[in-house]
């Protein structure tokens, strides 16, 4: 058989192209001399089989081991395909959110950035979320990459976008340190200052994460000024339990469109809630396959049944980045995937207790 072209990877966001040829391109294009990674060419040399030759389709990525622990200390420069040429346009260096220790890094060329926010943006557009209107984000800005495709989003499917920083990783520490009443305090000047921004401005769509959206509920004045002004609320970060959304879309935020996004800076990306749930349904996310995939698993691999709950591996297979076999510290509910796409969905989000040797703490993000 042979290899497939890697202008395949150009093929803009709703293209459909064959997912095995997706991936046969992508073992070109990461593992040729002249267009791979540093780090991926001297990776190969280390494997017990040959990309170019060995992996044809897209359950062959289970022959590679678990890299991402990896790339807390590679130099990013290693990172980027040398087929994006000396001046790579760089859309940023992400990190993950370094709750299982040092962070980890990972780099987002421009045109898959471009690619994820059409899709994302088509979703959008599916939910029924307005075009045109003023955004406000309140979500972590650097070293994370959610707070770069809030700003794309605004951008695009919006107007202007009005962002509240959040650092998670300090409230984090404080909660490990036993600080929850500076915790508490910290997102409540969050909260502050989003209010502001929901008072002074006309904000039509907002994206917030659960934790902060519950402290948002429990203001009066500023439920009311969302039912107001907001016509559809994105949320992510964290888990969102059926029964709290059901309450959120049928009693405290009737009005406003609720629509979740689960993803994570190793797979530079989100996974979208899939339309048509009714209040109290489990939200179910679905891939941008066949670029970003999930499996939901058993302890020492292999996959759960569908409806039982496993732990979430993810896969990002582009020309931007090749991490395959990444083993999330999220658990979820195993869910067919849409027709025609790979992997599975997943349901139900929620973390482990520990990962890695560490406690997950989630904070507020």
């Amino acid at each position: 058989m042979a290899s497939a072209d890697p202008k395949i990877l150009d093929l803009p966001y709703d293209a459909d192209p064959d997912p095995d040829e997706v991936v046969r391109a992508a073992m070109e294009w990461h593992f040729h001399p002249e267009t791979g990674s540093r780090y991926w060419l001297e990776r190969a040399r280390t494997l017990d089989f040959d990309p170019r030759a060995d992996v044809r389709s897209h359950a062959d990525l289970s022959l590679f081991p678990q890299v991402a622990n990896e790339l807390r200390e590679v130099p990013v420069a290693d990172l980027v395909p040398r087929g994006y040429g000396p001046r790579p346009d760089i859309v940023g260096i992400f990190e993950s959110g370094g709750t299982t220790g040092a962070p980890k890094r990972v780099v987002c060329p421009a045109d898959w950035l471009e690619k994820l926010v059409d899709w994302s943006n088509a979703n959008l557009d599916v939910h029924g979320f307005p075009r045109g209107v003023d955004w406000l984000g309140i979500t972590p800005s650097g070293p994370h990459i959610v707070g770069e495709i809030f700003r794309r989003s605004a951008a695009t499917h919006g107007r202007y976008g009005f962002q509240v920083d959040l650092d998670p990783r300090w409230v984090k520490r404080l909660v490990a340190q036993g600080g929850g009443s500076q915790a508490d305090a910290y997102a409540e000047h969050v909260i502050d200052q989003a209010a502001h921004i929901l008072r002074t401005q006309d904000i039509g769509v907002m994206t917030v994460t659960p934790p902060l959206l519950e402290r948002i509920a429990r203001r009066d004045d500023l439920v009311d000024l969302i039912n107001a002004k907001v016509k559809a609320i994105r949320w992510g970060g964290t888990q969102m339990d059926p029964d709290t959304a059901a309450l959120y879309r049928t009693e405290i935020f009737p009005d406003a469109i609720l629509y979740g996004h689960y993803g994570s800076t190793m797979i530079l990306g989100i996974a979208g809630q899939r339309h048509g749930s009714a209040p109290g349904e489990s939200c179910v996310f679905d891939t941008f396959s066949p670029y970003i995939t999930f499996e939901v698993v058993r302890p020492g691999g292999g996959p759960v049944a569908y409806g039982e709950r496993g732990q979430v591996v993810m896969h990002h297979v582009s020309k931007a980045l090749l991490l395959p076999n990444n083993l999330e510290r999220d658990t979820a509910v195993r869910v067919a995937a849409p027709e025609g796409t790979r992997g599975d969905s997943a349901a139900d989000i929620a973390p482990v207790a520990r990962f890695d040797d560490e406690d997950v703490i989630e904070g507020v993000y």
